[in-house]
Formats: C-alpha cells, structure tokens, sequence
C-alpha cells in the first residue's frame, strides 16, 4: 500500500537514494500521503511521537549517535513551528536533520482555512537549504532538483534541511505500486582539497616550530579513536598545552580536562604566562566561559580554526580558517612539525594537579548538595556508557570533574538551551547500543516532560535527576542574586517526578541525602523490566554557597 500522489512517492523514492532509514512522524492528516508510504516501505524505520519538539530533538539524537541524516515529518500549520528548536540545535552543532513539513497549495493559504500558516522558508535564519515543492507532473523535473540539493546538504554538509512539500486532497488514496525515480547526484568535493603539505610546511609550520607556548582547545567532539591516537603527538611535546572540555571526548594524562578549576582564580601575571603564542582550536562549541574571556582578554598571536563547515571566531583573533576534518589536518601537520622545548606544559600540568589535590580534599568534607551529589553519579557511571548531560548548571559542574576514558559524553550545546535534553537522551539512547545514563536538572526535566511519552524509550535507559527546586544556576552566575526579582530567575517550584514515572512506566527511585544516594546508586544499573528514574533533592539554598566556598578553596 502505497500513495497515490506522485509527489509523495517522488519524495520517498529521494530519501531511499540518500539513505535515509529513519523517519520519526508526528500525527496529521495533511501529511498522510508521506505516513502512508514511509510506513509501509520496507526500508524505513518509522516512529511515531505526537509532540512535534520532542520528537524533533529525538530524531536530534539518533542522528548524533549514527552521524547520518535522520527524516522528520509533521503536517501543516503550528506542528512544524515546534521542529524550530531542535532545528536550531542542529544548524550550530552541524548534525544532519531532515524536515519534511507537509502543506496546504498556495492558493489555501492566507484565506483562512484551518492549519494553514506560511511555511515557505519558515527556517531560513538557521537552515542550510530549504526546498518548496509544487504539487503536479509539470513541476516534476524542479521537484527532483530540489530534492537532491536538498538531501545532499544535508547529507555533505551536515545540518538541517527543509523540504516543504504541499498536497491537495485527496489524501488518502493508495495504490499496490511504488515507482522508480532516479535523481542525479553530484561527486562531493574532497574535504583537503587545496590544502596541501607544501602549503602547512611553509604557511603554518613554520610558525608553530618557533612558538615556545602552544595551546589546543577542544570543544564538543564525536568519540574517534584517531583523533586521540594523532594528539599523543601534541600531549608529550613540553611546548603545547591541550585543553578539552568534558564534551570533547579527547583523553591523555597530558591534557587539563577540567578548564574552570585551572584557571579560576589566576592573576594577571598568570594569565600572561598561561597566554599563547599560537591557538589551535577544532570541536563544536565551548562551555567554559573562563577560557572564553581569558583568550579574550589575552588573545594569541595566532589562531587556527579547524572545521570542515564553518569558522568560529569565538575568541575575536581568527587569524586562519582550515576548513577540513581534524584528523585530515593532523594527519599531515605531524609530518611537517617537530616538538619544541621548554616549560609550558609541565609548568601548567602541575598546576593541574595541585588544583586536583584540592579538589579531592574538598569533596571528601562536603555536605549533600549538587556539587556531592555530582561526584557521586559520575563515579557511578558503568564502564562503557554513554552519559548524556542537560544544560544549564549540569554541564557546568561536569566541567570540574575527570570523566573514565570508556564513556562518551554528549550534550546539546548548539544553542545551549535545556529544551529538548531529555529528548535528545531518549533518541541517543534508542539509536545506541551502550547503557545510556542521562543526567538533568530539574527545569530541564519538566520543561521537557513529554520526552517521556515515548513507546522506544530503551529498558536500560537511566534518567538521574537532580532536584534543586527551581534550578541552581542563577544562584551561580553573578547577578541574578543582586536584584529584587530572584523568584523570575530561580523558578521555585515544589514538583516532583513520581506521577510522571507511573504515567510513562518508570522505576522510580528519590534519595535526599549523601547516604540515601549512595544507597539508590547501589543497583540502579542493574537490568530491569522498565527504565529507571532516580530523583535525587538536593538544598537549593546550600548549592550555590558549596560551589562558591569550593573555587575559594581551591587557589
């Protein structure tokens, strides 16, 4: 049983040439030309989920785990404004969605029939392509266009794309035949092309062999073993000092991996000698916003961006875009470069550890609190995992803690924002085949509740949610606290997840206390027949005073 309308098939048929097998659909009827042929073809994977932002963000995180484009469909109207947010989650974290937004022809729109809004270019502020069908066999050869330069933008430049595509009824007529399209698609040019070893060896070797202080900065990064393998090179030179954020998923004994706990409470003189001559930075975005005013502030003489997309000029002194992949770059500048003398590493690395020292003595004193309870999910995270972090503060108090080397951390830090976290999570978690434990606040968590009315949600699946009552991270960054209108920044509330663990089918666990959640980690990893919810409280007026005193404690 497949569509009767042409366009239907014509779209389809264009997701099968891109090798698209995962198509996450919301209910609609205007849509049901799409529903009816993705559903019965046998080479989809077709989910249903009603909230058209969750199922937008879970889509988000299948895509994140399978690095390949993943197709959503909705109907027409205000079903495709919620898709925005993960949209844009997916434009500045270069992960390839697909939005298949069904619509009414032009002339129903504006004339005040139902469902109807103007869908055309809908996205176009964060958006890499956006494609606008037209139903009827005369528009066949401009839809088939379409179609390519959109699925291979998607597919070649990795982000969002829009296909919006408009039926008139009928809808629902179906036949026993699904025709043979065949779209022309073009050779995608190499990600070095012009980027030769002649030109590193003389443009950028040169300086980097006579720098004494080196820095390389690693933001969000996919889980690749060469990448590690290629920066041992860079790890044992005592001239380059590498940061990563936990996000990076880079691991040596050589690196500084918790940034904030370095660099805190340095002074000006410090900072000057903390201060590169050379900056070499690849990733996605950066949460540390201490690293971000310290280059700021004491910028480098040079800054290489890295990145097959697009420049980030984060810290205001890009001096050089090389647009290739990290490990196309690498793998030919350790050829051209030698390691240099002096320092700068170990002069930083013990710096490290001390801080390190400090840490642990503090932890060992403190009282049950976010910053406690942090040290205590992190050390229980099994081997092999997959962690999943919010936004917000949860990120935040990640940055301050050393994370296994065999567990791989995501969140979503294209814009940042706590929308769709758990979402994203649930889609991680159903499209990877590692125990996946994701850990949230509790703004995060409500504000994405529907997540949990989700029939794929993985029985392995671990949800650990950290109730502060209102969320921890006004309380945190300088001034919120100093006006009269804390309660519009904090949000208190006296909610809980129990209910909504009983309506969904969770396990449901709380622990109050450093004892009780000891006691609650204690097998909560262990297999079950549903998911599981441990909800931890934790004092919202004690949390952000535990984090102050520790960075005091620390220098």
């Amino acid at each position: 049983m497949y569509p009767k309308k042409e366009l239907a098939q014509m779209v389809i048929a264009a997701c099968i040439q891109f090798n698209i097998d995962t198509v996450v659909i919301s209910p609609g009827s205007r849509s049901a030309p799409l529903t009816v042929g993705f559903t019965n073809h046998k080479d989809f994977k077709t989910i249903s989920l009603v909230d058209e932002r969750s199922a937008a963000f879970f889509a988000l995180g299948i895509a994140q785990q399978t690095q390949k484009p993943v197709a959503i469909l909705c109907t027409s109207g205000s079903a495709l404004l919620n898709y925005y947010p993960a949209i844009a989650e997916a434009f500045y974290s270069s992960i390839p969605l697909v939005v298949l937004s069904a619509d009414r022809p032009k002339h129903l729109i504006d004339i005040g029939d139902g469902q109807t809004i103007r869908q055309e270019n809908v996205f176009e502020n964060h958006i890499l392509f956006a494609a606008n069908l037209i139903e009827g066999e005369t528009f066949n050869i401009q839809n088939a266009q379409f179609l390519v330069d959109a699925l291979q933008t998607a597919t070649s430049q990795l982000g969002p794309v829009h296909i919006n595509v408009p039926f008139d009824e009928p809808l629902y007529e179906t036949v026993s035949t699904f025709n043979e399209f065949h779209f022309p698609i073009a050779t995608s040019k190499s990600s070095i092309a012009g980027f030769s070893e002649l030109s590193i060896s003389t443009e950028l070797a040169g300086i980097w062999n006579t720098a004494k202080k080196k820095l390389i900065l690693v933001g969000v990064h996919f889980p690749e073993a060469e990448i590690n393998s290629l920066m041992h090179f860079y790890a044992d030179d005592p001239s380059v000092l590498i940061m990563t954020e936990t996000t990076s998923n880079l691991h040596h004994a050589n690196v500084v991996e918790s940034i904030d706990q370095l660099i805190f409470s340095l002074d000006e003189k410090e900072f000057k000698e903390l201060q590169p001559e050379v900056l070499i930075t690849f990733g996605g975005m950066i949460v540390s916003k201490k690293i971000k005013q310290f280059l700021r502030t004491y910028p480098p003489k040079h800054h290489w961006s890295i990145d097959v997309q697009k420049a980030t000029n984060t810290f205001f002194c890009l001096t050089e875009f090389l647009q290739i992949s990290p490990i196309a770059f690498f793998t030919a500048f350790n050829q051209v470069v030698h390691k240099g003398n002096g320092n700068y590493q170990q002069h930083w690395l013990k710096f490290r550890d001390h801080k390190r020292r400090k840490h642990q003595e503090y932890l060992a004193d403190i009282e049950h609190s976010d910053f406690k309870v942090f040290h205590q999910v992190l050390q229980s995270v099994p081997q092999n995992s997959q962690l999943q972090i919010s936004n917000s503060s949860m990120i935040r108090y990640a940055q301050l803690f050393s994370i296994p080397q065999s567990i791989e951390v995501f969140c979503n830090r294209g814009t940042s924002g706590i929308d769709g976290s758990t979402s994203t999570a649930i889609g991680a978690a159903f499209a990877s085949k590692k125990q996946t434990v994701f850990v949230t606040g509790d703004l995060s968590f409500f504000y994405d509740s529907n997540a949990l009315w989700n029939r794929q949600i993985p029985i392995n699946f671990r949800l650990i949610l950290i109730n502060n009552s209102g969320g921890g991270i006004f309380k945190i960054i300088p001034g919120p606290s100093t006006t009269n209108t804390i309660e519009y920044f904090e949000t208190p509330h006296c909610l809980t997840a129990k209910h909504l663990c009983a309506m969904h089918g969770f396990e449901y666990q709380v622990a109050a206390s450093t004892a009780q959640v000891e006691k609650e980690l204690n097998g909560f990893y262990d297999s079950s027949e549903k998911p599981k919810i441990l909800e931890i409280f934790t004092p919202s007026a004690k949390n952000d005073l535990v984090l102050k005193e520790y960075f005091k404690y620390i220098k």
